[in-house]
């Protein structure tokens, strides 16, 4: 049987000689292996195919019949991993709390403890006839995310 231990094993093995990550590895029925990819500047397609051949070389057919899908995650697929986050520090994000709280701004830092977000408004304020813009950091930690996506601007 395929795990998902075993091909985390084979893609770390594989990514330790450079400067790709890990973003998500699934398992699936019919043992459908789904690999995400990532690097911090950018993934090509040569990155995908390397990774497909390094694990497709290291299971045996014979044994077991797979599907095999390595890819990066993608612009429209939420964040999953703090090497994400950091990536798109200075990038416009949007991010939806576990409450239902939509906020966008951009991302100023990201650790460990979970991330900051300066956002801008604009509110009504006294003594004021016009809306003011208003800016705030917003400091979020990851259990009170329940996703984030970046924002994709043209």
């Amino acid at each position: 049987m395929i795990t998902v231990e075993k091909i985390h094993e084979l893609v770390a093995a594989k990514i330790a000689e450079g400067s790709n990550f890990i973003v998500d590895i699934a398992v699936k029925p019919g043992n459908n292996i789904y690999i995400l990819i990532d690097n911090d500047n950018g993934l090509s397609i040569k990155d995908c195919v390397e990774m497909s051949r390094h694990v497709e070389f290291s299971l045996d057919r014979e044994q077991e019949d797979f599907e095999l899908h390595v890819s990066s995650p993608g612009l429209d697929r939420p964040l999953k991993t703090l090497r994400q986050y950091q990536k798109y520090i200075g990038k416009e994000l949007s991010v939806t709390t576990k409450e239902g709280e939509k906020l966008t701004g951009k991302l100023l830092k990201a650790t460990e403890a979970g991330i900051e977000l300066e956002t801008k408004s604009k509110e009504a304020v006294e003594g004021k006839k016009t809306k003011q813009l208003i800016i705030r950091n917003t400091s979020l930690t990851f259990n009170q995310i329940k996703e984030t996506k970046v924002v994709i601007s043209f």
